[in-house]
């Protein structure tokens, strides 16, 4: 019989592993005495072995445990070798696929970045003229304005007299009961019940044209909020966003070169 300490040297692991190894029930002394001391005999340290071995495999304790207690050769533990390469596989696999999504992530925050910079215009003050538009207003998440835009499209059909926009009703960002309008300028008076057809308001504005993705205008909202706070202007409420270039009818082209004009009317009190 050996000591745990004794133990300890013969088997290449510290005490308090070998104590909460006993704690777990995956590697329990030959013999405990009265007064706690474990000692360990030869069976012990071939099993210590398999823990080893199968911790460096990175097997769980729990399942050291059951092999222990259930596998007496080698080739007992084949079938669970053969499931663990699997179990190894799969995560391989997953990771290199997440490892490709965040290649493919820096890459076009890289490209993104080199785009805005390039092609990013400069803030105009400028006043904006009066507009008749037709809108319908829509509470829910940002991306189903497109069935607002078509509904818009079916119903106005060549009474439409310019780019699309949308107006932003809320002065925060919200994710399932934002409050935003998607429009579009008219030639003439239309009567659709679900449509609001009024005369947006004209006045000074801070605008910017954003070149790229949807889902990078916040760059360029920071931008618009940055001069605001420069300047000390009060940004009116709604907001606009003016779909210059956008997705055809088709398809949805290159997100790359899509322009969005960013209007923010100037409160009165300026």
């Amino acid at each position: 019989m050996l000591s745990i300490g004794e133990f300890s040297k013969a088997a290449g692991l510290p005490v308090k592993t070998l104590r909460f190894y006993h704690e777990k029930g995956v590697l329990i002394p030959a013999r405990v005495e009265a007064n706690g001391y474990r000692y360990y005999d030869s069976r012990n340290l071939e099993a210590a072995q398999v823990i080893v071995a199968l911790r460096t495999l990175e097997f769980p304790l729990d399942e050291i445990a059951s092999l222990l207690s259930n596998c007496s050769s080698d080739e007992d533990i084949l079938d669970h070798l053969t499931a663990r390469r699997e179990e190894v596989a799969r995560k391989i696999q997953q990771q290199t696929d997440i490892l490709s999504r965040i290649d493919m992530t820096l890459e076009r925050e890289r490209e993104t970045r080199m785009t805005f910079a390039a092609s990013a215009s400069e803030i105009e003050e400028k006043h904006l003229e009066p507009v008749l538009i037709a809108g319908l207003r829509m509470k829910g998440r940002y991306p189903e304005m497109g069935k607002g835009f078509g509904q818009l499209g079916r119903k106005l059909g060549r009474k439409i007299a310019g780019a699309g926009m949308c107006l932003y009703h809320d002065r925060e960002h919200r994710e399932e009961d934002a409050d935003f309008e998607p429009c579009f300028p008219i030639s003439g008076k239309v009567t659709v019940p679900e449509f609001s057809v009024r005369e947006l308001p004209g006045g000074r504005a801070i605008t910017l044209v954003h070149v790229g993705s949807y889902e990078d205008l916040g760059r360029s909202y920071a931008k618009l909020f940055e001069h605001a706070e420069e300047k000390q202007l009060s940004l009116s409420c709604p907001s606009r966003e003016v779909f210059l270039k956008g997705p055809g009818v088709f398809f949805k082209g290159d997100p790359a070169k899509y322009a969005t004009e960013i209007q923010f009317l100037i409160a009165d009190n300026e």
